[in-house]
């Protein structure tokens, strides 16, 4: 942006000086090639101080003609964040022209929006040159940079990325706060906010730096962070907004854990306990169907009549990386619990309809958020506990049945691959990772079958 010179929207006519204005070309039709006022002055230092009021107002009239809506006088004022929009239709413009007179004349735009958010100058330095607002021209700066794609705001792209993002609402809550926790950063530690200025080093800073910004947040929960950031920068790297992926193979360090402090299956003893103490009938269904099939608790909770196929298979929603919904074969002892609760109630009707889930619609709990709640007080009035000094969570918890249950058809003679299948793991080899189209339904239940409660 030439912002300095004396001649900028200045020519003689005549013995006089006026200002003179570029229309865009896609509204010369409707304004001619220029818009032009006479100034009513010979000197060119008069002209310049009385030409920003001028050019204001014949963009205010171009700006009015792109959109007739807009008054002229909303047309005059352009917010920061009208600005920075513009600037990335700008930018987009930019990139998808590949012929060098388009993207002069795109350029040609650029330059006059940026002339005319910098303003009029508001003083002389000592050496004659103009001094313009700092805010004022640090927005014009700020729009020219990141209109030309030179400067492009690491969150810019953010929220188209997640909503492709086919994930859970928890999942997306990570990802928005994995964004701000580098934004902070970024502030903090003097780097530019910008997709250019974040390299692989500042990379490593910021994964150095990260502890310190939160309190009490473990290895663990900070690395889930920065997977984040690593899932978005891919994203970017394909839409070829970045040239590489930043964060692949970032981590914070984690303890090593020993074996005996590794969360675990419920012995034999502590599920005997469980399905014996003074236990509510719903809970006491949950946990027979989740000792059963492996299934994980928020998949239970969801399920609705017409999940439990009369030919004798669940149908349970996707979960974490899952594709798409799975079947898993009902255990002949679970028959009496399913056809009981089924009993009387149409397709959509919910198999457990004593947890109806979390009311707002805005909160991030999963529907079996109370569910868990009510086992853990329910496990831990029955003696079933082991909490090791140091850890947060205990080493057994609902999940600890799905453990049960792989262990137990496991220990059943059960191939690996089969077992992946019922309890919606991904099969590990060639052959049955890629090639193979999937085992057979009676593969599955003869799995599923071979599990047995301790008696």
């Amino acid at each position: 942006m030439a912002l300095s010179s004396d001649r900028m929207f200045l020519e003689r006519h005549g013995n006089q000086w006026r200002v003179v204005v570029n229309v865009p070309k896609k509204l010369r039709a409707t304004l001619g090639t220029k818009l032009k006022r006479a100034l009513g002055t010979d000197s060119l230092k008069e002209a310049n101080r009385l030409k920003w009021d001028v050019i204001a107002e014949l963009k205010a009239v171009i700006t009015h003609a792109e959109n007739p809506s807009l008054s002229l006088d909303a047309a005059r004022s352009i917010s920061r964040e009208q600005a920075m929009q513009q600037a990335i239709r700008f930018a987009e413009q930019r990139k998808a022209a590949f012929d060098l007179a388009q993207r002069d004349e795109i350029d040609e735009e650029i330059d006059w929006q940026a002339e005319s958010l910098a303003g009029r100058p508001i003083a002389t330095d000592e050496d004659g040159h103009e001094v313009f607002d700092p805010d004022r021209l640090r927005l014009a700066t700020d729009f020219s940079q990141l209109a030309r794609g030179e400067r492009t705001p690491i969150d810019l792209h953010h929220e188209k990325f997640l909503a492709t993002s086919h994930v859970k609402a928890r999942t997306l809550a990570d990802d928005r706060r994995a964004m701000k926790l580098l934004k902070d950063w970024c502030r903090k530690a003097g780097v530019p906010p910008y997709l250019q200025s974040i390299t692989k080093k500042e990379a490593v800073r910021f994964c150095d730096e990260l502890p310190s910004l939160t309190a009490n947040l473990t290895p663990v929960t900070l690395n889930k962070y920065v997977s984040r950031l690593s899932v978005y920068w891919t994203w970017l790297e394909n839409r070829h907004e970045v040239d590489s992926n930043i964060w692949q193979g970032r981590r914070l360090r984690e303890p090593q854990q020993t074996t005996d402090q590794k969360e675990r299956p419920f012995s034999d003893d502590e599920v005997k306990t469980l399905l014996k103490g003074p236990v509510d009938p719903a809970m006491d269904d949950l946990m027979r169907i989740a000792a059963l099939s492996g299934a994980r608790l928020d998949a239970i909770v969801c399920l609705k009549v017409k999940h439990c196929r009369d030919d004798g298979v669940f149908i349970f929603k996707p979960q974490k990386k899952e594709p798409g919904p799975r079947l898993c074969p009902i255990h002949s002892d679970l028959i009496e619990i399913i056809e009981r609760r089924k009993r009387d109630k149409g397709p959509e009707d919910d198999i457990f309809p004593e947890w109806p889930g979390v009311r707002k619609s805005t909160s991030l709990r999963e529907r079996s958020f109370k569910t868990s709640n009510e086992f853990t007080a329910y496990r831990r009035s029955v003696g079933v506990e082991d909490r090791r000094e140091g850890k947060r969570r205990g080493l057994v918890n609902f999940h600890s049945f799905r453990r049960w249950f792989i262990t137990k058809a496991e220990q059943a003679g059960q191939p690996e691959s089969i077992i992946a299948v019922v309890v919606g793991h991904k099969r590990q080899g060639m052959t049955f990772g890629v090639y193979s189209g999937g085992p057979l339904l009676e593969q599955a239940r003869q799995c599923v079958e071979a599990v047995r409660l301790p008696a």
